[in-house]
């Protein structure tokens, strides 16, 4: 029987890169997509080999919905190359960006990337790719912490996030029918690169979102990629249309 195949976007570091490995160690094949950086596509494809999983990367601009049609011919030429198939299992929407502004300040160009980033690139996208999804697949979508509490600097960036958690249960419903699945992840903070890696490496930041967090500290890109690879088993074939924060208990 041939391996399951998850497909992240956005997968060559942070967040990404560790959904990726974390799918490839529960036994799955990955595709991952890049926007600029082969090179660094090419070192997570090495990683996932070592743990005995194919991997291939594409590149990918989420911004762009009218590159997404060769995007898809590009995605189903390689499955048929690489696998010997034309579908994926599983899609994890994750690629995105954070601006930081205060709402009073927000320009229509930000509004508008943030938009295309993380609502409009991924409802568009995963429109796009449901004839190419295996019945009893499914979607991981990302959120933020930030759409249940408010955090000034955020107010667009959040928006765009509770969107995609509202679009979510839409999905869960309407794609049940096939036995795809739709849930949403909601990192906490994360010392990642994201905002220029302010989290990790801004210490008073890192020190005033650990004391909001219960178990005392910011979050590692290792604390996420585990729970988005479990929603990618049949251990969680029964979790459907949920939010699941992943915060270590942050503004509780």
């Amino acid at each position: 029987m041939s391996n399951k195949i998850a497909l992240v976007t956005g997968g060559t570091k942070g967040l990404g890169r560790d959904m990726a490995i974390n799918l490839a160690k529960k036994g799955l094949d990955v595709i991952i997509t890049y926007h600029s950086n082969p090179e660094q596509a090419k070192q997570v494809i090495s990683e996932i080999e070592k743990v005995g999983q194919k991997a291939i990367a594409l590149a990918l601009d989420v911004t762009d919905i009218s590159g997404f049609d060769l995007f898809v011919t590009s995605l189903t030429n390689s499955l048929k190359i690489n696998f010997g198939t034309d579908k994926i299992d599983y899609l994890i929407n994750n690629a995105g960006f954070i601006y930081y502004a205060a709402y009073a300040d927000v320009s229509v160009d930000q509004f508008d990337d943030l938009l295309n980033v993380h609502f409009k690139g991924p409802f568009f996208l995963t429109q796009k790719l449901l004839k190419h999804i295996n019945d009893n697949g499914g979607v991981v979508n990302v959120s933020t912490g930030l759409a249940r509490f408010s955090t000034p600097g955020f107010a667009t960036y959040a928006s765009m996030k509770g969107a995609i958690e509202t679009l979510t249960k839409y999905q869960a419903q309407e794609l049940g029918k096939r036995g795809i699945r739709s849930n949403v992840v909601a990192p906490g903070p994360i010392e990642t690169d994201i905002m220029g890696g302010a989290v990790r490496d801004n210490k008073e930041m890192n020190a005033n979102l650990a004391a909001q967090t219960a178990l005392g500290r910011v979050g590692l890109p290792d604390d996420i990629g585990g729970v988005v690879a479990f929603l990618c088993t049949d251990d969680a074939k029964w979790i459907n249309g949920q939010r699941i924060e992943i915060s270590g208990g942050s503004n509780l």
